[in-house]
């Protein structure tokens, strides 16, 4: 199965992978296709489950604070910021455009 221009540029966005090389293309098509034999598995008359432990009881632990008042020393590691925010993609890493990956998925 081929991946599309299209297909590719969503999941870029979503996962904030970067599939400029046709590796990067490879791998994911290898993926799509293991993905694809979970669709012959018979699921019918399976309940969905929230979690695979939802018959047991879950207890909380306590939340012990044992350090803090790190924020400035954090945000050093931040290529860009705003406010006492880090900055999610495109920010930090820059996608290339369509055109550019459309000659990496003509060669796969």
């Amino acid at each position: 199965q081929k991946v599309s221009v299209e297909v590719l540029d969503h999941l870029e966005h979503l996962a904030l992978v970067d599939f400029r090389d046709s590796e990067g293309v490879e791998r994911l098509q290898k993926e799509m296709e293991f993905a694809d034999q979970l669709h012959e598995v018979n699921t019918d008359g399976v309940e969905p489950m929230d979690s695979v432990l939802e018959d047991r009881c879950l207890y909380l632990r306590e939340d012990d604070v044992t350090e803090g008042n790190c924020t400035k020393e954090l945000l050093q590691n931040a290529r860009e910021k705003v406010e006492e925010y880090f900055v999610a993609p495109p920010g930090n890493i820059p996608l290339p455009k369509l055109e550019e990956r459309d000659t990496f998925l003509q060669g796969s």
